[in-house]
């Protein structure tokens, strides 16, 4: 992974568009970096949107010569629609996360070959013939290095960030950079170690058969501490 991240200038919000099929190719046929992965025709590319997840729009270009990965953040939850908004800004940090994890443990994540903060996009590394983890262990599928690659990762970017490792004034300039991504959070505060112990809005259950599963986990008033307790940096 020889590519080098390319920072994005001042973030203007009048600057953001969704960029489906046409504008992305026109796009990216702008970026030399990516032109020269991809192949110098791009109107042979071919551009799939495959993003199956609550947030983001994801897309596999392939041209004649390689590939590359290319997401984009909306302004909401693109599972529930424009009723849940969500600051674009949170693809800039995706980015900030992805170039650091990248120095801390290098060939342990995908590479970032390009960053735009205006429009919320990143252009990073297509890994092939990958597929979402997830789907592999349910379909049985052995990963005889994944034990080592998890652990390796785990151990270097959470080390390598500590206090144990970083002087003090860079350990806060590191806290600052990524303070402001509190929405994302809070939707893994509230959706994991909150919303679980009461009958809120969003839980959703198999009702009447998982009705007595979902109550147990209400009244037991010793979890939520034990839940606050991870959920606390």
């Amino acid at each position: 992974m020889t590519s080098q991240p390319h920072p994005s200038g001042v973030a203007r919000p009048d600057e953001y568009r969704v960029l489906r099929d046409a504008d992305l190719r026109a796009y990216l046929a702008g970026l030399p970096e990516i032109v020269a992965r991809l192949g110098e025709q791009p109107e042979a590319w071919s551009i799939s949107e495959i993003g199956d997840g609550n947030l983001n729009l994801v897309f596999i270009v392939k041209g004649t010569t390689g590939g590359v990965a290319v997401k984009q953040a909306l302004p909401y939850v693109r599972l529930v629609g424009e009723s849940w908004p969500l600051p674009l800004s949170r693809s800039h940090y995706e980015y900030q996360a992805l170039v650091h994890q990248a120095r801390l443990a290098p060939g342990l994540v995908p590479a970032v070959l390009h960053h735009n903060e205006a429009l919320a996009l990143i252009a990073m590394e297509l890994l092939e013939p990958h597929i979402i983890l997830r789907k592999g262990l349910v379909a049985g599928t052995c990963y005889p290095r994944l034990v080592d690659h998890i652990t390796t990762f785990l151990a270097r970017t959470l080390f390598l960030s500590s206090d144990l490792a970083v002087p003090a004034a860079q350990k806060k300039q590191g806290i600052a950079a990524f303070a402001g991504n509190h929405a994302l959070c809070k939707i893994t505060e509230d959706l994991i170690f909150t919303e679980p112990y009461f009958q809120a809005e969003q839980n959703r259950w198999t009702s009447p058969w998982l009705d007595a599963t979902a109550a147990r986990s209400r009244p037991g008033c010793w979890k939520r501490p034990k839940a606050s307790g991870i959920s606390l940096p």
